[in-house]
């Protein structure tokens, strides 16, 4: 890997903070943000667990080269604890937080303007759940692999209650590693589909250097379980409100489902969509979970089909 370049970006991302619920949130920003226009809203970009808004930099190369997109808008955003988002004084993180801060951070980012919004696996969780809630804010909705979790029983609260609070009382610890090659080493690790390029430039945004070691620019503590159930008849609630059109991509060779030891499968899934008034599936081969780094360029493609549509497709509701 030594004798390998990094990735270069077609165009740079500018860095920007905005404090949201008092929390400095940094945000990657591609073009223009007040050049936004009903046909071309701001396009806002959410990452998953363990990730970083860099993580879209492929992906909005290749949007780039799509008509009408050279110089649309696009942000990404560094959840609560990941990235160079401020670190809360917290020692666990609770998912309704993700909804607050993005709730916070369009007004800041888009005030009384609708968005596109796109999240992949935990954000396109939480995307799906905030067009359940503010749908009237989202001109149109792309899930990257967001399937959601397996459904909970009643039963098993006290005993997700004991093992959180078991998790409290050790300390949270992620791996260093002794050079930015092994960073990017691990990132292939997760996902041998990641082009070396790939993996040695989103390796210096993944993680940062301190003394010798390079760390993970993530927050340890979110490696401890939430002790709150996944209730999927509130998901099934959120769902059946979104009034925005909705495009989910996954990858053919996703291996998301087997996490579960089949108490959560596709079929599942695809029974919960349905609740979704506009909602369409398209997926994209010789691609995983991490759709977006393996082929960024089709996946630029879907969604530039998706998004490039007239101004009144979706009015605001009244």
């Amino acid at each position: 890997m030594s004798s390998s370049q990094a990735y270069v970006p077609v165009q740079t991302a500018q860095s920007r903070f905005v404090t949201a619920r008092g929390l400095k949130h940094h945000v990657f920003v591609w073009g223009d943000v007040a050049r936004a226009t009903p046909a071309q809203p701001l396009l806002v970009m959410v990452h998953g667990w363990m990730d970083t808004s860099a993580s879209f930099q492929f992906m909005v190369d290749a949007l780039r080269q799509q008509p009408g997109w050279a110089e649309r808008p696009i942000v990404a955003i560094d959840w609560r604890g990941f990235g160079l988002t401020e670190t809360p004084q917290t020692d666990s993180y609770f998912f309704a937080d993700y909804l607050g801060d993005l709730d916070f951070l369009l007004d800041e980012l888009a005030p009384g303007q609708q968005i596109d919004l796109l999240g992949h696996s935990m954000g396109g969780n939480v995307v799906m759940l905030y067009a359940g809630v503010r749908s009237e804010r989202i001109r149109r909705l792309v899930n990257l692999e967001g399937f959601g979790m397996p459904a909970t029983e009643a039963t098993e609260a006290p005993e997700r209650y004991v093992k959180w609070l078991d998790e409290l009382k050790k300390p949270a610890q992620l791996k260093g590693y002794a050079t930015l090659e092994e960073v990017a080493k691990r990132l292939q690790a997760n996902n041998p589909r990641l082009r070396t390029p790939f993996a040695l430039w989103l390796a210096g945004h993944w993680a940062r250097q301190q003394g010798e070691r390079w760390v993970i620019n993530a927050d340890p503590a979110h490696k401890r379980p939430q002790p709150i159930l996944y209730r999927v008849e509130e998901v099934r609630a959120f769902l059946q409100r979104i009034h925005c059109p909705v495009l989910f991509v996954e990858g053919a060779q996703t291996l998301y489902f087997m996490l579960f030891n089949g108490k959560f499968s596709r079929e599942e899934f695809l029974d919960r969509v349905k609740l979704v008034p506009d909602f369409r599936l398209e997926s994209i081969d010789d691609a995983g979970h991490m759709l977006h780094h393996d082929q960024p360029e089709e996946l630029a493609v879907h969604i530039a089909n998706f998004l490039n549509v007239a101004p009144l497709d979706n009015p605001p509701a009244a």
